[in-house]
């Protein structure tokens, strides 16, 4: 079978030849339908972030159950499903909690498949167990591939502060990418607060604007912080979701979010920003959270088939994985990419 390869830092190869695996046990062999394209596979690429190279990237992935292994009881060979990307334990209280994400054994493993074991850059995709799969009904695999990170991301993100998001707020998205366009449409859907998106480039300003936001700030302007304060006024924004995470995103969302207020940095630019007394508003909490739930993933695809998400994606034979990546490095993809087996 075909696959999209990572041997390490700055080496990626579409290899022709790789063997077809076998499931077993509690294993799930899946046909992928659909693999989107992250821009968190650049920091594997570029920056060499994950170890245990080789291994086959892809991360957002869906498809068609194609072979179970002899424990599976409760899948079938064509059940179209999602494959939850963070991959814990499974024993420990997060994991089940269904928190993958925050496994209490993650440092001591690889984070999932594509992300240091094999993900769904390929023809097949050996999941190592029937717990991490989530039916989808009746939505395309293909459409659906991207909810696993490019929706639970911003939902888990948007969750932790819903309680604050009342319709009377302000609620501040910066970087219209792959993530923060599908925020945007998770806001509009879930709560009432008034919408502020914030970029460096005019298409994505209008692209959030058709996505929901009311109002749109480049972010590059000397004065975006003054102009966001002026939509708000003097209480500013009660929620910041900083999707791009570079230092200074971080310094215009620590001018305008509100005291008491939520400052989230889901991007992982690596930016830096000081978190001490006088450097945010008086109460607020900064928190960089990781991926989401599986409990959460469910409730995104409820979202989804309600028509209330719908993520824009560009679709690419699996062949073409490095252009895309290429595309991806000079800011030319507007949504999400989908690689198609």
């Amino acid at each position: 079978m075909r696959a999209v390869r990572y041997f390490g830092l700055n080496d990626v190869r579409i290899v022709e030849d790789m063997k077809k695996p076998i499931p077993s046990g509690d294993q799930v062999l899946i046909k992928i339908a659909g693999a989107g394209v992250c821009h968190s596979d650049l920091h594997v690429i570029d920056d060499g972030i994950v170890p245990n190279a080789p291994f086959t990237l892809g991360h957002e992935n869906a498809g068609y159950v194609e072979e179970v292994g002899e424990s599976v009881k409760e899948f079938k060979k064509g059940d179209a499903v999602l494959v939850y990307g963070p991959w814990g334990c499974g024993h420990c209280k997060p994991c089940k909690e269904s928190s993958e994400n925050y496994c209490d054994n993650q440092a001591s493993q690889a984070a999932g498949g594509g992300l240091g074991l094999d993900g769904g850059m390929a023809d097949y995709m050996l999941v190592p167990s029937s717990r991490l799969l989530v039916p989808i009904g009746d939505l395309d695999p293909v459409i659906a591939a991207p909810i696993t990170d490019a929706a639970l991301t911003p939902y888990s993100a948007i969750k932790r502060s819903l309680h604050k998001l009342t319709p009377e707020e302000f609620v501040v998205v910066i970087g219209i990418g792959g993530l923060g366009h599908t925020a945007i449409q998770i806001l509009k859907a879930v709560c009432g607060s008034r919408i502020i998106a914030c970029d460096i480039t005019d298409d994505k300003l209008e692209f959030a604007k058709k996505m929901g936001a009311e109002f749109i700030i480049n972010s590059s302007d000397t004065d975006a912080a003054d102009k966001i304060k002026e939509i708000t006024g003097v209480k500013k924004a009660k929620v910041v979701l900083d999707f791009v995470g570079a230092t200074s995103t971080m310094e215009l969302a620590a001018k305008v979010v509100s005291l008491n207020g939520d400052l989230t940095i889901i991007g992982l630019s690596g930016g830096h920003y000081p978190i001490a007394f006088g450097s945010v508003p008086l109460g607020a909490n900064v928190s960089i959270p990781y991926w989401g739930s599986e409990t959460e993933l469910i409730e995104v695809i409820a979202l989804a088939r309600q028509g209330k998400i719908k993520i824009k994606i560009e679709k690419y034979p699996l062949t073409q994985a490095l252009e895309v990546y290429d595309k991806m490095r000079k800011g030319q993809l507007k949504g999400r990419a989908v690689l198609v087996p």
